[in-house]
């Protein structure tokens, strides 16, 4: 008769998860498993926010990237295909220098982008031409400007030397396309 019982205990956390499957955001699954690894150690608030942090700057170096190469093969604006490279090659360089840290700490990752994210770039594929273009420095704009603002705050603040000095490094490289990112997106307004 336990066993029946044990059944019909588990049977709605069954369904739960079987119901969950679908589309899956992988920021929320990385934070999630970073909130169930620090939930059974002893670690501090100022630690769970450098673990929030290096997921947050982990998608947003992932969408770096894919706004880079979008714009390589999809811009209009000869400006815009200019800059292009060396945003992708910094955000690659960003993604792989927090991956390292990530596994020195054991911190889960995302291994895509957010759900958010993924529109955004689904958004910028339906378009051509100057409005592509003018989009696309919109979304990066957003992203270095939260992303600068963050990578300072915690190149000062984190908990973590190691994360600490990635953010510091990473910080002005951040600003420096953020500011290009807003020029051209002054240059190419109708």
């Amino acid at each position: 008769m336990s066993i029946p019982v044990r059944a019909l205990l588990f049977a709605p956390l069954a369904l739960l998860l079987a119901c969950g499957q679908g589309e899956r955001d992988p920021v929320a699954d990385a934070k999630f498993a970073n909130e169930q690894r620090i939930g059974r150690e002893d670690i501090t608030k100022r630690q769970q926010r450098d673990a929030d942090f290096m997921v947050e700057a982990a998608t947003g170096s992932r969408l770096g990237v894919e706004l880079g190469q979008l714009a390589q093969r999809r811009g209009s604006s000869p400006a815009l295909r200019a800059w292009a490279p060396q945003l992708t090659r910094d955000a690659a360089a960003l993604g792989a220098a927090l991956r390292t840290v990530a596994e020195q700490k054991a911190l889960t990752l995302p291994e895509g982008l957010s759900t958010e994210q993924q529109d955004v770039i689904s958004k910028l594929t339906t378009l051509n031409g100057p409005e592509f273009d003018r989009r696309l420095l919109e979304a990066a704009t957003d992203y270095l400007d939260d992303a600068r603002d963050d990578f300072d705050d915690m190149g000062d603040d984190a908990y973590d030397g190691d994360i600490r000095a990635v953010a510091a490094k990473y910080a002005p490289i951040l600003k420096q396309h953020y500011e290009q990112a807003d020029e051209l997106h002054d240059q190419l307004k109708p």
